[in-house]
């Protein structure tokens, strides 16, 4: 075989063996996109949950800021009230009396 005959031939092969791990380099690069492109739609969707959670809380704080003035309120009464028992029953030795002058105002 001739000398230019021998190098075409290596010149083809050696190209075909380039042209196969350019190949396989794409198709790894292609592969890892795609993962790397589900994680991101993961990750947005996740965000996209988180933030219509948190875009409620405000609605639920003043909701919850109410309940709680008004069972503040309620403890207030609560506490004045048993206090107000403690003291009349400090100067209240059995009390029927003050029961009559209850039912009759």
């Amino acid at each position: 075989m001739e000398p230019y005959i021998i190098l075409w031939i290596v010149s083809l092969v050696i190209g075909l063996v380039v042209i196969g791990v350019v190949a396989f380099l794409l198709h790894q690069i292609k592969s890892t996109a795609k993962t790397i492109d589900g994680a991101a739609a993961q990750i947005w969707t996740q965000g996209k949950l988180t933030a219509n959670n948190t875009i409620q809380i405000p609605i639920f704080l003043s909701t919850t800021n109410k309940v709680v003035g008004k069972i503040y309120d309620s403890a207030v009464k609560i506490i004045k009230g048993s206090d107000a028992i403690k003291q009349h029953a400090k100067g209240c030795p059995g009390c029927p009396r003050c029961i009559l002058e209850h039912k009759k105002a």
